[in-house]
């Protein structure tokens, strides 16, 4: 069931277009990345879907609510994280939950220090939120932003700024979030190779237009044509041209084939298998920021 529909939205800012006659879904209990490069139109959806802003033509519909005329319901029922994170420097992390919580109508003490403790904040929870560090500042911007139990999250950027492991954990927490609590996620980034695992379907986003959809193995059966197979075997590159194998330039001394379909991975192993022994095969460049620049490519 979907939790979110635009359909054939259009915004301007000042004559300069963000978002072009765009129309996507989002369903209850997924995770959809909304992905793009910094001036794709991704936080005008945000923006949009959230009522903050209006658009100039078009429908939108979240939670069953328009943004339009009942943002002050539709924001009692979603959580937002934008980049900046929204937090007031000279108070404390405590005292910023306990504010937000009060707007929400969210009055139990409870919440918010489950919340800090969750995101490992409690031992700074009386320290003004200006001496923390980035990673803290976007630990409590989420813990905000779930004050409410919301059951739609909206994430612009969430990772902006965190090292490797702050980004990692953040991104395990919105997993858990969503298969514990059932929250509908849109987490927007131009950040690829970290979502790549997390989210359930991605849309491509390219000047306010839809460029693509879909989950990574509808994308890779519909773009991924051209197979390239890394082997980590014994059998030697002259071994296998001898077989009829096509082969390319090898990757950190492993032989690369070349294949002309997903479909026959199987049978050209089985084939292998027969000249010596095979340890492992790797699909290269089936990750999703290869897959998108073959859908910008192909849509040029």
């Amino acid at each position: 069931m979907a939790v979110l529909l635009m359909e054939a939205v259009m915004k301007a800012y000042n004559g300069t277009p963000a978002i072009q006659d765009l129309s996507l879904t989002v369903d209850s209990g997924e995770i959809v990345g909304l992905l793009g490069p910094n001036g794709a139109g991704k936080t005008t959806c945000v923006r949009l879907l959230t009522g903050v802003i209006h658009p100039d033509a078009g429908k939108l519909k979240v939670l069953g609510l328009d943004p339009q005329t009942d943002g002050d319901e539709l924001r009692q029922q979603c959580g937002v994280l934008t980049e900046s994170a929204g937090l007031y420097p000279h108070m404390s992390g405590q005292d910023n939950l306990l504010f937000f919580g009060q707007l929400y109508g969210v009055r139990d003490r409870q919440r918010c220090d489950e919340l800090l403790d969750q995101f490992g904040l409690k031992e700074a929870k009386d320290r003004n939120v200006g001496t923390y560090s980035t990673g803290m500042k976007k630990r409590l911007g989420i813990a905000r932003a779930l004050l409410h139990r919301p059951r739609l999250l909206f994430l612009d950027e969430p990772t902006n700024g965190l090292d490797p492991e702050g980004a990692r954990d953040l991104l395990t927490y919105i997993r858990r979030l969503n298969e514990d609590e059932d929250v509908t996620v849109v987490l927007c980034t131009h950040l690829l190779r970290q979502v790549e695992s997390l989210c359930h379907r991605y849309i491509f986003l390219h000047r306010g237009q839809l460029l693509e959809e879909g989950t990574l193995p509808t994308l890779e059966a519909k773009y991924l044509q051209d197979i390239k197979l890394a082997l980590e075997t014994d059998i030697s590159e002259a071994a296998l041209r001898e077989a009829g194998f096509t082969l390319l330039a090898p990757l950190q001394r492993r032989p690369v084939l070349r294949i002309g379909d997903r479909s026959q991975i199987p049978e050209v192993l089985r084939s292998i298998t027969q000249l010596g022994s095979v340890y492992s095969a790797e699909i290269l460049e089936r990750d999703l920021e290869t897959l998108y620049f073959k859908v910008r490519g192909d849509r040029a």
